[in-house]
């Protein structure tokens, strides 16, 4: 089955497809974009920002059912026996939530790891947004992610951001406080009774253009911490439809994660390189 739609005035794509597709949320229609499943005058688009003309026939097909059943198989950069490791890919959620509770990181991995005999269980160590690629720590006990949380504080984590414009100075930190706004989920900068210490330090390592690859650490963790402090700069993650634009995908990345393992004192670091089409994002 499909959806067949007709443009009655110039507009954009995604505006178009959000207004004319009722009951469906907007990373859904995200999804069948990205997935190929959108054609315009009978023409694949995968771009958000297409601009449809007065006229124009758009047709929103089914997801085949490879492209329902989504990554099924993720890259794990280590494992042992009470943590593990992987690359998520820009998309998938890191766990569940209220609208979706199947397909996520945790549920793929965990069937990916388990044996008819021998289930696996999981807990998230930490989280990413669902656009953001990279790092992702699970821990095989409840113990381990306490215990891992617990050296939190001291762990390095370090991220790839393209952002709009290039910032000058070239780096610096951010020392704003941060708190979210829970109906609206959108985090606001600045002083308040509610808000939290945020702190985050960045390094341009590229400019294109009008675009920039920053290197950022964070020295606290909060929600959307990094999108909302570049933001703030007036440096917008590309792509970020919360907090600057909507694109493609968003230019964030969680390139290295370095802990200290419980139990061992060991110092672990997981890193994984930026995927295909992620510096494309600066030109």
């Amino acid at each position: 089955m499909s959806d067949r739609l007709r443009a009655s005035k110039a507009t954009g794509l995604l505006t178009f497809l959000n207004t004319q597709l009722k009951g469906w949320t907007r990373n859904k229609i995200k999804q069948r974009l990205k997935a190929g499943c959108v054609f315009v005058n009978c023409q694949s688009i995968t771009q958000y920002d297409h601009e449809l003309k007065a006229g124009d026939d758009v047709e929103v097909r089914a997801a085949e059912k490879t492209r329902q059943r989504g990554t099924s198989q993720l890259e794990i950069l280590y494992s042992d026996r009470d943590l593990i490791a992987i690359n998520k890919p820009a998309g998938l959620l890191s766990v569940a939530t209220v609208d979706e509770n199947k397909h996520h990181a945790l549920a793929i991995l965990r069937n990916q790891l388990s044996r008819p005999k021998r289930h696996v269980n999981l807990w998230p160590v930490h989280r990413l947004d669902r656009d953001t690629s990279g790092v992702l720590l699970f821990a095989t006990s409840r113990e381990m992610r306490e215990a891992v949380n617990e050296g939190w504080s001291g762990a390095e984590k370090i991220y790839l951001a393209v952002v709009e414009g290039c910032p000058n100075p070239s780096q610096g930190s951010i020392d704003q406080p941060l708190r979210m706004d829970s109906e609206k989920y959108h985090m606001h900068v600045g002083p308040h009774p509610e808000a939290k210490k945020a702190i985050t330090h960045f390094d341009t390592l590229r400019t294109v253009k009008n675009r920039a690859l920053l290197e950022v650490q964070l020295q606290t963790g909060r929600q959307h911490q990094i999108r909302t402090h570049l933001a703030w700069l007036g440096h917008p993650v590309v792509g970020d439809p919360r907090y600057g634009t909507d694109g493609p995908r968003m230019g964030l990345h969680a390139l290295r994660l370095s802990i200290t393992r419980p139990k061992t004192g060991k110092r672990l670091t997981f890193e994984t390189p930026a995927p295909d089409g992620f510096l494309e994002l600066l030109r």
